[in-house]
């Protein structure tokens, strides 16, 4: 196999060379990877880098933070559209630099240019023809049927692979050792015909039957190659002599090989090749014909095996479809989880609850962040509607034509660029729930559209003369004064109070400080999973720094402090407060100015209070009339602060 070496060029194990002979190496931040990169920004199994026939292959492994390739000053991102890239040597790759400082591997490789003779080729018209393999040999017809029972008992590719492997060693006794080679997809290949073949299993043989090899063992990559360039078996002969000069073959110490394709009409699948490295014993031409009819089976197993998994992906795929149409939020037992236990959130969920087997519709009201499409996904999921679809939809996020065509569908032609008929969010709802969010965005000509679906119960797509008739429950939300946009005339009044029959209000979190905490320890647990870091928890300060500021931007910010925090911190380690951001750190001068001592949350905010209160009096000369008007409070109610606090 050809050598690799990767230098690390930045990060903590910036200056380390690791040179590899292994036909995978995994790359990442988890002890168990063959290059390990403590930095915070890789992944605890960033990536991985795959011999194949022709060179080498990288591949990212659903990385957190993405990895990059560099070539000839062009970088490239590994992501959802192409996770895998054939390497040259001189690359450069970046793992997790986005955002921040990746960590950059050099790589550098030299790829065997060595050819062979070899001493039989048999063409694919030729192969499966059992009877020139078997001659009279009634025992060698009795393995074949043995082995082509050993791969049609397998399952999925890797294991199809496997029982080739073993079949193989079953079906030619003198064979010590048995690869498969299959073909990958992969990007930016030097050479179509060769790049994207690896190496996927190895079997050698045993006393007690098949078995994975103790160590790492190199293939012969020289007649891979030969195998698919000339589209035949190959037999090459004894390597040590001087008839043969291919170096892979020297290196590997292998008496004598055997290639042989796995195909599929016109398309080379991959190889099958075994070898002879315990004799000088040389392999025959009937052990290259019996295995051209094993292979016959065999490739039919390797097709099968690739259109079920990808079948399985496919299903994969449209169950993740429709498991977002249900809703990104709800847990399988039909409650969404709502963080929080304060009594501004409790007196929320009483009132949710209320509601959520009614057929009114539901006014969600609240700030930026506050978490409105969790509480809509609530009040669908807890009522009986939760066997069916819960759909939203962003009414900012459209053009007005867009949108409506969006929520009411179209017809083939109804405007340029509608070449299919498009079913509507209002249908695909059907029977369960539709969220509008932001629904003060929406334009006043479709306001009129929605009333009408919510008082007649019936849509008419863009183009279309026929109503349709709809089973669905509207829950709309907005972080506007939606009173203030209808005396504005920007807001129809008639939707208003159609929308408005149950308002909820969820409040902001400087409201529910007391879900704070608990919010934060949740959105800890959740990301350190995702980023496979073993941080210990909040320290008792960094909490109550948290649960005194006001965050403005609600949940939404808290979640994005906790993920900023996860990043920073220290495997095994306590999250502090000095890896606060410095907004959220204000709070803490705050403190500091009122010679608050370090103690209890409650105790602390108390002392801030005093600190307060004392300040306003004095700053408007004892006149607790003017001191409270400007605290915003009545003067009853200064005095019921000054006499809990103990200020005379």
């Amino acid at each position: 196999m050809s050598s690799l070496r990767l230098e690390v060029v930045s990060g903590a194990q910036a200056g380390r060379v690791f040179d590899a002979e292994l036909d995978v190496i995994r790359i990442g931040r988890s002890a168990d990877n063959d290059l390990v990169l403590p930095d915070a920004h890789v992944s605890g199994e960033h990536a991985r880098i795959v011999s194949s026939i022709d060179g080498f292959v990288l591949e990212d492994l659903d990385s957190t933070n993405g990895t990059w390739l560099t070539r000839g000053g062009e970088r490239q991102a590994l992501g959802e559209g192409q996770r895998t890239i054939a390497l040259s040597s001189g690359d450069r790759i970046e793992l997790g630099g986005q955002g921040n400082e990746g960590t950059e591997l050099r790589l550098s490789f030299e790829l065997d240019t060595d050819t062979i003779e070899v001493a039989l080729l048999r063409p694919l018209s030729e192969l499966g023809n059992a009877a020139a393999g078997f001659g009279d040999a009634p025992d060698r017809l009795k393995l074949l049927v043995q082995a082509l029972r050993e791969i049609v008992s397998r399952e999925g590719q890797s294991d199809v692979a496997s029982g080739i492997a073993d079949a193989a060693l079953l079906l030619v006794p003198r064979a010590t050792h048995a690869t498969v080679v299959l073909h990958q997809d992969v990007e930016g290949g030097r050479d179509a015909k060769a790049v994207g073949f690896v190496p996927v299993i190895t079997r050698v043989r045993g006393p007690a039957g098949p078995r994975a090899p103790d160590a790492a063992v190199r293939l012969t990559r020289s007649v891979v190659r030969k195998v698919i360039s000339e589209r035949a078996a190959v037999l090459a002969a004894d390597a040590p002599s001087e008839t043969f000069s291919s170096e892979s073959l020297l290196g590997a110490s292998i008496r004598s090989t055997i290639g042989v394709p796995l195909w599929k009409d016109d398309t080379i699948l991959g190889v099958l090749q075994l070898d002879n490295r315990d004799a000088p014993a040389m392999f025959e031409a009937r052990d290259v014909d019996a295995l051209g009819a094993l292979a016959v089976s065999a490739s039919l197993a390797i097709a099968n095996a690739e259109l079920i998994q990808r079948l399985s992906l496919a299903r994969a795929e449209l169950k993740k479809e429709n498991q977002y149409l249900r809703g990104k939020e709800r847990a399988r037992s039909g409650e969404v989880q709502i963080i929080g236990d304060s009594k501004a959130m409790s007196a929320l969920l009483r009132m949710l609850d209320k509601v959520v087997d009614t057929k009114v519709s539901v006014l969600i009201e609240g700030e930026t962040g506050t978490g409105k499409e969790l509480v809509a996904s609530a009040v669908h999921y807890r009522s009986r509607r939760k066997d069916k679809l819960f759909v939203a939809q962003n009414c900012a996020a459209f053009l007005e034509n867009l949108l409506e065509s969006e929520l009411f569908g179209h017809k083939r032609g109804a405007f340029t660029g509608a070449t299919d008929e498009k079913k509507g969010l209002f249908e695909i709802a059907d029977g369960g729930t539709l969220f509008l969010d932001e629904v003060g965005e929406m334009p006043l000509s479709l306001q009129a559209k929605l009333l009408r679906a919510l008082q007649e119960g019936e849509i008419r797509p863009v183009g279309g003369t026929q109503p349709k008739q709809v089973n669905v429950r509207i829950v709309a939300a907005t972080n506007r004064n939606l009173e203030n946009e209808v005396r504005a005339g920007r807001f129809r009044e008639d939707l208003y109070y159609r929308l408005k029959v149950f308002p909820l209000r969820v409040p902001p979190l400087r409201e529910r400080r007391d879900d704070i905490a608990p919010l934060a320890i949740y959105f800890l647990a959740r990301y350190t999973r995702e980023m496979a870091k073993a941080v210990r928890g909040f320290a008792q300060e960094t909490l109550e720094i948290l649960s005194s500021y006001d965050f403005p931007g609600n949940v939404r910010e808290l979640e994005n402090e906790v993920q900023r925090l996860v990043i920073q911190a220290e495997d095994d380690g306590f999250i502090t407060p000095e890896l606060l951001s410095p907004r959220v750190r204000q709070i803490e001068s705050v403190l500091v100015n009122a010679g608050a001592a370090k103690g209890s949350l409650k105790e602390m905010v108390d002392q801030v209070e005093r600190h307060i209160l004392i300040e306003a009096l004095r700053e408007h000369g004892n006149n607790k009339t003017a001191a409270a008007k400007t605290l915003g409070i009545t003067r009853e109610g200064l005095h019921k602060k000054l006499k809990q606090l103990g200020v005379s």
